[in-house]
């Protein structure tokens, strides 16, 4: 597939998609989310892809949806919603490989909503987070009211849906929101380390990690224990499992095929 709105490659089992209308801030219309869903399918579906990177080009990582394209006569919002940013979060979730999303500047809307989605998030110290929503009279969508009030508690996320504070890098870190943020200069190339590093681990273990999460979200503790007893039956079959305790016996460093 080729693609017009988002830049993807792969390269050391990464990955790279790169949202790329910068003109328009990364805003989404309907080609550049689908490309992104497409993007995401491939990177599921090639065993050669371990980790994936998403981040946006020029000054801003997502400013959101496209509102002229929202207004455009014969557009439903509920459409929008349910064939480009659902799927899109829902991939992100269920993807049994880890996502490392870099924030390179504003993220608004449902651009930070598919950022908070992502496994770690790491965001120049330039960057902003802004649910802005409410400045044009919407709820946050993509995800947000189950991911934020998670991230940051009820009221911090009720203040941040309601009043639309931008919210720095620095502080979108210190509230959990995001893993880390960093120097704007260090940002790539601290997101592609990441990456590639998560794409050498034992993947299989990586996937189960993060369906185990994704469990965890809506369960009891007794069917949680239960979860990780399942789940971890299959890790212990994996080739990672058996090669990581081959190495630690070895004392060697073990070499992780993702399986």
């Amino acid at each position: 597939m080729s693609y017009t709105k988002i830049l993807f490659t792969i390269a050391d089992g990464v990955a790279t998609i790169s949202l790329n209308r910068p003109d328009k801030l990364n805003s989404f219309d309907r080609e550049m989310a689908l490309e992104t869903i497409a993007a995401l399918d491939k990177a599921k579906d090639d065993a050669s892809v371990r980790a994936v990177l998403l981040t946006g080009e020029g000054r801003a990582f997502g400013a959101g949806q496209d509102l002229a394209e929202a207004i455009a006569p014969g557009t439903k919002i509920e459409e929008i919603i349910s064939t480009q940013y659902n799927p899109i979060v829902r991939r992100i979730r269920n993807l049994p490989k880890p996502v490392v999303c870099a924030v390179n500047g504003v993220a608004a809307g449902a651009g930070a909503n598919i950022a908070y989605a992502c496994d770690l998030t790491l965001a120049a110290e330039s960057a902003n987070f802004i649910q802005s929503f409410i400045n044009i009279g919407l709820i946050p969508d993509s995800g947000g009211t189950f991911t934020l009030p998670r991230l940051v508690g009820m009221q911090r996320a009720f203040g941040q849906m309601i009043l639309a504070p931008k919210v720095s890098a620095k502080e979108a870190e210190s509230l959990g929101m995001i893993w880390k943020a960093v120097p704007d200069a260090e940002l790539m190339n601290e997101a592609t380390t990441l990456a590639k590093k998560l794409a050498t681990m034992p993947t299989k273990a990586i996937a189960l990690t993060k369906e185990a999460l994704n469990r965890s979200q809506n369960t009891s503790l007794d069917t949680q224990l239960d979860h990780e007893n399942e789940l971890q039956s299959i890790a212990g079959r994996s080739y990672d499992y058996n090669e990581g305790v081959k190495a630690f016996l070895e004392k060697r460093k073990p070499v992780y095929k993702g399986e």
